[in-house]
């Protein structure tokens, strides 16, 4: 599985650090964290182990780069989406589908992020915090909008952007591990419910 780059042309190197991330996703995939040896992201990305070290000083930092590569890579699909839409609640409901519509296309590497990184320990545990804080500011900023704009009453937005994140990592994680429920039924039935959570009723998709 390979993630698409936000940038057309890449540099010589950018372009090696890619397909350095693209060879560890699908060793990692393959045989998980611990069981992945460097030698082995050499062969499938097609470089040296000097090109390899030289982007990450080993697979712990890799496998880190990894995570930020798919944060990254979500965080840009819900700008764009909140890009389209018009100041307010409007907003906030893109970002929740976009995040949800991105873990639905990206079942894999959300699995091996988000489930096979526990065995990283305090190190992963630490980095998982800085990504879901990241986030969590994403969703407060766009929740103080509305409050704003008056399409929700005031409301303590920063413990309701914990919350939310807490709801949508509890549904992904059972989803990346089982295949259920399927992301069109999490949307469905998620989205509202956060929504009303803020008195918003989603009349959309009643």
């Amino acid at each position: 599985m390979t993630f698409e780059n936000s940038d057309g042309a890449l540099t010589e190197t950018s372009a090696t650090r890619s397909r350095i991330l693209d060879a560890a996703l699908t060793i990692f995939a393959a045989k998980g964290y611990h069981d992945t040896r460097m030698d082995e992201i050499v062969e499938e990305s097609g470089t040296s182990k000097g090109a390899i070290y030289f982007h990450f000083p080993n697979k712990e930092r890799l496998f880190l780069a990894l995570v930020d590569q798919f944060a990254n890579l979500l965080e840009r699909r819900i700008v764009e989406a909140i890009e389209q839409e018009q100041e307010g609640i409007q907003r906030v409901k893109a970002a929740l589908h976009a995040c949800l519509e991105t873990f639905g296309r990206y079942r894999h590497p959300a699995k091996l992020l988000l489930v096979q990184a526990v065995g990283l320990g305090a190190v992963f545990e630490k980095k998982r915090l800085e990504v879901n804080d990241r986030f969590v500011k994403l969703i407060q900023t766009y929740l103080d909008e509305s409050v704003k704009m008056g399409d929700i009453s005031p409301v303590d937005t920063e413990i309701v952007a914990h919350a939310w994140m807490g709801a949508i990592y509890g549904v992904v994680i059972r989803w990346v591990y089982t295949g259920e429920p399927e992301p069109a039924r999490i949307l469905s039935a998620l989205v509202p419910v956060l929504l009303n959570s803020v008195g918003y009723a989603d009349t959309a998709n009643q």
